[in-house]
């Protein structure tokens, strides 16, 4: 596949270091491509082994990063190489920094950020950089029910981060402070479980009944959300409404999806399940910008300095 990509042949190693790889690498003509092998075969590369990095620094006189779906990683090939070779971003590298940085740090306004999966715990430090920045915050999915708790409401079976409840509350209040406009899921569709032949419903959040359990953002929430998206000159959307991998409980992710799709500012799909949503229903290629990293995507919108672009000359 890398070969007719590039249109050229690439002679793919069996180990990344050792005489042979650097035998092979030391017959190469300009224009010759070498693939070596997985580099986390060797405990070394996690471990970010400064000797194993060496190895690897040695193979070559520039390194050029283009995954930033491993940037958020301390590793060998990720920042080890970086601190003996010179060490630059490669394109798609510098897209994603580029794109997710004038976002973040110079926005078009409205800036709408729309935030789902499914726990409050994986989203915090996201939440918490947002509300200095965005001027609406839209959350559904299965995190909305802890903030539905923190508001006093039941929500049957649905799925809880009981420890966050009292943050969840502290983070609404926040937004109130900082004249944030914070929208949770208004109705929701609940299922006896999670199966696509089980029964389901639309309920207001304040008629959850107690033995079902919420599984999709509803049609006001649809409504509310989509009309927020279509008012936004910036829009970052990082996890999905509801259990997308269930029809219908697709519904609420792909209606977000094809508002994000219609709007005309720029619109930003921070990777993992959101990314993998967009390019299953077809609407990755009317975004701006689809993230090719799930957990460095979330670390980036949180704020924190990427490992692996904090080593690279021009990030």
């Amino acid at each position: 596949r890398l070969s007719e990509l590039l249109g050229t042949s690439v002679t793919k190693l069996n180990d990344c270091i050792g005489p042979e790889v650097e035998q092979a690498i030391a017959g190469m003509q300009p224009g010759d491509v070498v693939l070596l092998e997985n580099v986390r075969f060797y405990a070394e590369e996690e471990a970010n082994d400064p000797e194993f990095a060496k190895k690897l620094a040695g193979l070559a006189d520039l390194f050029v990063n283009d995954a930033f779906g491993t940037a958020h990683r301390a590793h060998a090939s990720t920042e080890g190489v970086a601190k003996v070779l010179p060490g630059v971003a490669g394109l798609l590298m510098q897209k994603e920094i580029e794109t997710m940085g004038k976002a973040l740090e110079d926005p078009a306004r409205p800036f709408v950020a729309v935030l789902g999966g499914a726990k409050v715990s994986d989203k915090i430090g996201v939440i918490k950089n947002l509300l200095t920045k965005v001027d609406v915050l839209l959350i559904g999915g299965g995190m909305a029910y802890t903030f539905l708790k923190a508001k006093g409401l039941e929500i049957g079976k649905s799925l809880l981060d009981s420890e966050k409840v009292d943050l969840a509350r502290e983070l609404m209040q926040q937004a109130v402070q900082k004249g944030v406009k914070l929208i949770v899921t208004e109705d929701v569709v609940v299922a006896k479980e999670f199966s696509a032949d089980t029964e389901y419903k639309t309920v207001k959040v304040s008629e959850i009944p107690a033995d079902w359990q919420g599984v999709d953002i509803g049609p006001e929430t649809i409504a509310r959300f989509a009309g927020e998206i279509a008012k936004a000159k910036t829009v970052i959307w990082n996890g999905p409404m509801g259990v997308f991998e269930i029809v219908p409980f697709d519904n609420g992710t792909r209606a977000i999806a094809a508002a994000i799709a219609k709007c005309d500012g720029t619109t930003i799909i921070g990777g993992g399940d959101s990314a993998a949503a967009v390019e299953q229903m077809g609407f990755a290629d009317k975004m701006t910008h689809v993230s090719t990293g799930g957990g460095a995507s979330l670390e980036f919108l949180e704020g924190i300095e990427l490992p692996g672009v904090k080593v690279l000359q021009d990030a």
